[in-house]
């Protein structure tokens, strides 16, 4: 059950045909992926997350990213690590169940079909954890999907 609550893939931003980075999200977090250059030594990278910014950078370089977050985070959470030649950041969201329809203002914005199955997609993940031991993977809503931080009803099992 939980692998079907699990984002089923990562949405990328993509500019000038390059991808600039990859992201999915949970009721509680975003998740940034960057691929990283080849030949720069892992000490040199930085990231720099702050309540509504973030910063991300070779040292003595201009930043690769430096946005402003689409929603609050808390920093004494969010962290970023570096494996395999990705930079994985995790952004703990401020208001648990906030659908984020990008990480980054004004860069990879999802449509609205993406960011209308993200939001199903975050209720069915709030129902499970809310209700452990009920399978949720067929519910369907009736009408338009519920904001996931303020559910009060609304789906319809089998």
């Amino acid at each position: 059950m939980a692998e079907k609550l699990a984002p089923e893939k990562r949405h990328s931003f993509i500019h000038n045909g390059q991808t600039v980075f990859e992201w999915d999200q949970t009721l509680e977090e975003v998740n940034i992926y960057i691929n990283l250059p080849p030949n720069v030594h892992s000490k040199q990278f930085y990231c720099k997350i702050q309540t509504k910014h973030l910063e991300v950078g070779i040292k003595g370089n201009p930043p690769y990213l430096n946005r402003e977050l689409s929603c609050l985070v808390k920093t004494d959470s969010s962290f970023w690590t570096l494996e395999d030649g990705i930079m994985h950041i995790t952004l703990q969201k401020r208001d648990k169940g906030q659908t984020w329809s990008s990480p980054l203002l004004g860069q990879g914005q999802l449509d609205l079909y993406s960011s209308d199955l993200e939001q199903k997609r975050l209720m069915l993940q709030r129902f499970q954890e809310e209700n452990p031991g009920f399978d949720f993977s067929q519910a369907q809503f009736t009408g338009s999907c519920p904001d996931p931080r303020t559910f009060m009803g609304g789906i319809r099992i089998g």
